[in-house]
């Protein structure tokens, strides 16, 4: 029933610091070079698509539609010592030289604001402070709604609008600190996760299971045969797709992939790095709300069976303000113990329902 689990939503408002904009001068060189001739060249003018409007999308949301014992808790900024768990020391200097700064990372259109680096630390603290308030037992399980997002950001690289791997500072604090050897994270971003998977790629105590959209698609990685190295060879699970597949196809690899890999592995706590990109309006796969709430169960069900439910999400992408913010809304409702739902393939029930309206029309009297 909704409202039977506790859920907390976790934020931080200082994360909207976090403002790219293309149209202000940049700190001058090659790269800064470099991503304006791309930009250039394209045929539609471009916006950065990570800004502020998709938090207040998803907070606005719940204030209109309140999910049933959904209680909010508070980000914090994430420490030297936790970023340096996962990012060298030479990249964390890198970073930190540009605060108060517009300046381009990454020819992949990753740029920062005066107030991006704040941000960032914030975006991985409060991913921390969701873990924390799980493996305490403050609640049942977590959503840390941050910005920028994390997956694609890599030990010595920021990529993709990422500048620190949000999960994965976090599940290393919980093994580090919090008692947690085993960690398994779960990314259903329709982009595939390369930093997350390269931070653990030899690593036999994180699980990374990652559904995307397969290459040339952006980020270009996760290929099937991509399984880890060392004595993490087999911790790394990757399912890449064509762009079209939807919510029965998805529902299968967690079903008849993620779910015995979970149950081999038998996970501390379960992480997901959740961007809601693959749903039908952000055009990267084809999935809808219901599925992810599909999603959503499984991975719940994954965290009761090994980890007494310690189960805690961070959001990634998601682009299109409508689908992102009515998915996480279905996520949380779930969470909360709401009714799983069972998707039905797009259209079934709308043409189930105009059979019903024409069909006197074509019975004899």
């Amino acid at each position: 029933m909704n409202g039977d689990r506790r859920v907390t939503l976790f934020h931080d408002e200082r994360m909207q610091a976090h403002q790219p904009n293309i149209n202000e001068p940049f700190l001058p060189g090659r790269l800064d070079r470099r991503v304006r001739e791309l930009l250039a060249g394209l045929r539609v003018k471009w916006e950065y698509p990570e800004h502020p409007g998709r938090i207040t999308a998803i907070l606005e949301l719940l204030e209109r539609e309140p999910v049933a014992g959904l209680r909010y808790g508070e980000g914090r900024a994430a420490t030297h010592e936790e970023l340096g768990r996962v990012h060298t020391a030479g990249y964390l200097d890198a970073i930190y030289r540009l605060r108060g700064q517009n300046a381009w990372l990454d020819v992949d259109t990753t740029a920062v604001s005066p107030g991006s680096v704040e941000a960032a630390e914030i975006a991985a603290g409060t991913a921390v402070a969701a873990v924390e308030s799980v493996i305490a037992g403050e609640t049942d399980s977590a959503f840390a709604v941050v910005r920028p997002p994390g997956h694609h950001a890599e030990p010595v690289r920021a990529r993709g609008f990422c500048l620190f791997n949000n999960v994965a500072v976090a599940a290393a604090h919980a093994q580090a600190v919090l008692g947690c050897r085993k960690v398994l994270i779960i990314d259903w971003d329709a982009h595939h996760g390369n930093g997350t998977q390269d931070i653990f790629w030899a690593d036999p105590d994180v699980m990374f299971f990652d559904t995307h959209r397969a290459a040339p698609f952006y980020p270009g990685t996760g290929q099937l045969e991509d399984v880890g190295a060392g004595l993490g060879e087999g911790t790394t699970v990757n399912v890449p797709l064509p762009g079209g597949t939807g919510d029965a196809a998805l529902i299968r690899a967690f079903t008849e992939i993620l779910v015995p890999a979970a149950d081999y592995f038998r996970p501390d706590l379960v992480l997901v790095s959740a961007g809601f990109d693959a749903h039908r309006l952000d055009l990267a796969l084809n999935m809808t709300y219901e599925g992810f709430g599909a999603l959503t169960g499984i991975v719940r069900d994954i965290a009761d069976r090994h980890c007494d439910g310690r189960l805690a999400l961070i959001l990634e992408g998601g682009y299109h303000i409508e689908s992102l913010s009515r998915g996480v809304r279905t996520t949380l409702d779930v969470l909360a113990g709401g009714e799983v739902p069972q998707p039905v393939e797009c259209g079934l029930q709308e043409v189930a329902t105009a059979a019903d309206f024409h069909r006197a029309a074509f019975t004899p009297e």
